[in-house]
C-alpha cells in the first residue's frame, strides 16, 4: 500500500508542504503536487520533495496546443517529475506531443521518462454538470471514450473517479495506470467532490493509484490517518 497512496500536498506554500512531507516520510512513497503547491513555489518545489526520497505526481493537467504540451512535459521532465497528468480533453495529437516532449527530454538527461496519465472527468463533476457544459454522455459514458483516447494516444494510463475504474480497467487492460481522487474513509462528511469512493472500494474495482488530500493532511495526526486507511483498504 506504501507505494499505492499517493498524499496531495494542496498547501499553498512550500514550508508547509515541505513540514507535512517530513511527517510522512517512511510511510508513504508518493506525494502530489498541484497547481496551488506548484504555482506558488515552482519546480524548486518537485525538487526538494524528490530530494526527501518521494516519487512526486505533478497534477498540473496540462491543457494547450500540442507545442505548449510537448514543451512543459520537457519541463515537468527535466525537473524530475515522476508522473504527471494531461487532459484527455484535449485531444490526441496533444497527448502525442506530450509523450514525445517527455521521451525527448528522458533522453537528452539520461533520466526515466515520467509516467503520463490523462485526466477524464474530474471528480468534482457529475452528470448534471456535464450536462450544463453541452457534454451529451453521462459522466460514466464520457470516461469511457476520453479513456480509450488516451490509450490510443499511447499514455501510461488515466485519473478517473473510483466509479468508473472497473470499467477503465476492463477497457484498458491490466498494465494501464489508473489514479482515483475522490477516495474517502467511509464515515467522511460530504464535500466539494461528488463521485467518491473508500480506498478499499478503489483498489477492488482495479485502482493502482490513491489520490487522497484533506483525510490526511486535514486529520490531527496524518501518520495515523494514513494507517486508518492502510487498514480499511486491507480489510
Amino acid at each position: 500500500m506504501r507505494e499505492r497512496i499517493i498524499v496531495a500536498l494542496d498547501m499553498p506554500g512550500a514550508e508547509e508542504a515541505l513540514e507535512m512531507a517530513a511527517r510522512l516520510k517512511g510511510h508513504v512513497a508518493w506525494v502530489k503536487v498541484g497547481m496551488t503547491l506548484y504555482y506558488s513555489e515552482g519546480p524548486r518545489i518537485v525538487r526538494e520533495l524528490r530530494s526527501l526520497g518521494f516519487k512526486v505526481f505533478v497534477d498540473l493537467k496540462l491543457n494547450d496546443i500540442p507545442h505548449q504540451v510537448e514543451g512543459a512535459a520537457r519541463s515537468l521532465t527535466r525537473i524530475g517529475a515522476d508522473m504527471f497528468t494531461v487532459h484527455a480533453t484535449g485531444g490526441s495529437d496533444m497527448m502525442v506531443a506530450a509523450i514525445r516532449g517527455a521521451e525527448a527530454a528522458a533522453a537528452k538527461f539520461h533520466t526515466t521518462r515520467p509516467k503520463i496519465v490523462a485526466v477524464t472527468v474530474l471528480t468534482s463533476l457529475d452528470d448534471a454538470a456535464l450536462a450544463a457544459m453541452g457534454v451529451g454522455r453521462t459522466s460514466a459514458e464520457q470516461v469511457s471514450a476520453l479513456a480509450a483516447l488516451a490509450g490510443e494516444a499511447g499514455c501510461d494510463g488515466v485519473v478517473c473517479s473510483p466509479n468508473e475504474a472497473a470499467s477503465v480497467r476492463e477497457a484498458l487492460g491490466a498494465d494501464a495506470l489508473i489514479v482515483t481522487p475522490g477516495i474517502r474513509p467511509a464515515d467522511a462528511a460530504a464535500d466539494d467532490q461528488a463521485r467518491t469512493a473508500t480506498a478499499a472500494e478503489a483498489l477492488e474495482a482495479g485502482a493502482t493509484h490513491l489520490v487522497i488530500g484533506r483525510p490526511i493532511t486535514g486529520a490531527a495526526d496524518p501518520v495515523a490517518a494514513v494507517r486508518t486507511i492502510v487498514g480499511e483498504a486491507s480489510s
